[in-house]
């Protein structure tokens, strides 16, 4: 539910009660992934979602028993006919969804407002167990605040809270299995950790037409992004407003200072040597997500050649989507913008780039990023 924490705690602010529907697992092509919510107030106000559709109506009606009976339940949806009446989804996935009203004592109450300042929380809830542990739940923040508990055995709080501090380090949303004595022993239960971290960085070097376009990519797919370039007469905040940030300095220096992790993408724009081969230097020692950088195919073989001379290693080249993005046949900025988000996407969760018509691939990936070899890079040139 910490997708959906800012409108929640708005309505924890405002005093209203309310049940929340989760996604607690997954099997097969389903529309939403776990910890996916949709949320109901005792107005019948309803906000998220969690399954783009197909079973919206059963669960919102879920939701408002559980504000009339103050129970939690776990429900399951699988397929059905897309043109039967039968509630179900029509992808052929199954479901598990978690219905918990939300009390005034609930310790998901402030952790909604941890995440909803963008701040980093988890938060763990039993999915599966004995009857009066589901729905329970203990969130912790990386300091070790704590709030809530499961009123189990003493060691099972501890056991629950090292579990969920570990999933907020990685920044994942997924479910573990404890016994409820707090280790194997005991009846096993599932427990459920969100994670809700700040978001990922999203850093563009070269303050060029393309990105200011890339800027609202990045922004439309929930990064905060940097705009950075040693010319102040093209780096400001003017040309970018969109951008979370705007940063006149040397790409490569600003680099060095910066805080980057592996959720971070790097886009460097510039295709000019003095400023992308000592940058693009740095970048490929570093653990981020992705990096990738503007150029024709000449370019690209030009500034391979010029990080090889700087001692760039094979392994460390094969990491460089270059030239960047996906070959969509882009031309325009917006287009372009495209193809490097496209491209940025396939990477974090494992897609081809291939069209789905036609293909043998799965439609929904687990997240697994592909190798990608040396100079295989398709897309923009310039």
């Amino acid at each position: 539910m910490l997708d959906i924490a800012e409108p929640l705690h708005r309505w924890v602010e405002q005093g209203r009660d309310f049940a929340v529907a989760t996604v607690v697992a997954v099997s097969g092509s389903a529309p939403r992934r776990p910890g996916a919510a949709l949320a109901v107030d005792t107005e019948g106000t309803a906000v998220g979602s969690v399954s783009g559709g197909c079973v919206e109506g059963a669960v919102y009606e879920l939701c408002r028993r559980a504000l009339a009976d103050g129970e939690s339940v776990v429900e399951r949806f699988g397929y059905s006919d897309a043109d039967a009446f039968a509630v179900g989804l029509t992808c052929g996935g199954v479901i598990d969804i978690l219905v918990t009203p939300v009390r005034a004592d609930d310790p998901v109450r402030p952790v909604l407002a941890v995440a909803a300042r963008g701040e980093a929380a988890a938060l763990a809830r039993v999915v599966a167990g004995p009857g009066d542990l589901v729905g329970r739940a203990l969130a912790v923040r990386p300091d070790g605040t704590r709030y809530g508990g499961l009123g189990a055995h003493p060691d099972l709080d501890r056991t629950v809270a090292a579990e969920a501090g570990a999933f907020l380090d990685a920044g994942r949303t997924g479910t573990v299995e404890i016994g409820a004595e707090g280790s194997r022993c005991g009846a096993p239960l599932t427990v459920l950790v969100e994670s809700s971290v700040p978001p990922p960085r999203m850093i563009v070097f070269g303050a060029i037409d393309f990105a200011a376009a890339l800027v609202r990519a990045g922004k439309f797919l929930g990064y905060r992004v940097t705009v950075c370039d040693a010319r102040p007469v093209f780096a400001t905040e003017a040309r970018f407003p969109d951008a979370d940030e705007v940063v006149v300095a040397w790409p490569h220096a600003y680099l060095e200072r910066t805080d980057v992790d592996a959720r971070t993408v790097l886009c460097v724009l510039t295709h000019d040597a003095k400023f992308d081969v000592p940058l693009l230097e740095r970048a490929l020692r570093l653990p981020v997500a992705y990096i990738g950088a503007m150029g024709s195919r000449r370019t690209h073989l030009d500034r391979e050649a010029r990080l090889r001379a700087a001692g760039v290693t094979r392994r460390e080249l094969a990491r460089l989507r270059s030239p960047i993005g996906l070959d969509l046949g882009a031309r325009t900025p917006e287009e372009t913008a495209l193809s490097i988000a496209a491209e940025i996407v396939a990477a974090r969760r494992g897609g081809t780039g291939v069209p789905l018509t036609g293909a043998h691939t799965p439609i929904h990936h687990d997240g697994t990023p592909l190798p990608h070899p040396i100079g295989a890079g398709i897309g923009t040139t310039s």
